[in-house]
């Protein structure tokens, strides 16, 4: 066995993998540059310590459960007025996360409130922070099963261990009490511990009418509101016109084709 085969299984011993798979390469650019030992040491612990965020980061993205990764440069702030580019990357040096701050994306369906919830999300992946993704739908049938189950608050506490957790697409469908109740508890444990970004297709004065309780619905917003960024949003649905462009793209080809 070769000295080189001898260091390799040593850095695997150690668990230092991503040293043994490149040891080979590091070595030749430590000669190449002539590094001190210092600074070839420094070097090794850069490769391992950059491989193993790296996958962290890709672990995280997966444990999101994200129904798809988007980005903030595929998002087109053209299409609608009401919120700037500007406003979305004051919110990337993630200060608000830090500060265990919410933001919140209201507006009609199809303008891009998950797109840019998701694409901020991901962001925070690559930064580090742990990221978890619900449709409300989702997230009440999640917390509604811990309640059958006896486990709310062992369900509530697993997701407080997120830096961020997105609520998407809240107030589509009316919510029974026990749906209000559950949604107040993960909000009171998360208030001002972690922070969630939330899209809704309603102004908070109309919660009051999905949540079948007013005195819930103000106990939920309270929370919310009390360190968050809001971001009202208006404009005719993203999805729709795509949908319109391709037909009109789809006319012209069977017009062509009848010419023809």
């Amino acid at each position: 066995m070769t000295t080189y085969d001898l260091v390799t299984n040593k850095y695997k011993i150690l668990g230092f993998n991503n040293i043994a798979k490149t040891l080979n390469e590091m070595v030749d650019i430590g000669e190449k540059q002539e590094l001190s030992f210092l600074q070839f040491a420094s070097l090794l612990a850069d490769k391992e310590i950059n491989t193993r965020n790296e996958n962290a980061r890709k672990l995280y993205l997966k444990k999101a459960r994200f129904p798809f990764v988007k980005t903030l440069e595929e998002f087109n702030f053209s299409h609608q007025t009401t919120i700037s580019k500007k406003q979305i990357n004051s919110l990337l040096d993630f200060n608000w996360l830090d500060n265990h701050e919410n933001i919140v994306f209201y507006g009609p369906s199809g303008i891009g409130k998950s797109h840019l919830a998701i694409s901020i999300g991901v962001k925070a992946i690559k930064l580090g922070y742990k990221v978890i993704f619900f449709n409300s739908q989702e997230l009440l049938e999640y917390l509604g099963l811990a309640l059958a189950q006896n486990s709310l608050k062992e369900k509530i506490k697993q997701l407080t261990k997120y830096d961020l957790l997105i609520c998407d697409e809240l107030g589509y469908f009316p919510w029974d009490k026990r749906s209000v109740f559950n949604f107040f508890q993960l909000i009171n444990s998360f208030y001002e511990h972690r922070s969630i970004i939330i899209t809704a297709n309603r102004s908070f004065p109309e919660w009051g009418e999905f949540f079948a309780d007013e005195t819930s619905a103000t106990a939920i917003i309270d929370r919310i509101i009390h360190h968050c960024h809001i971001f009202p949003m208006n404009g005719d649905s993203y999805r729709l016109k795509k949908q319109l462009e391709k037909q009109q793209q789809e006319n012209i080809y069977l017009q062509k084709e009848v010419n023809n």
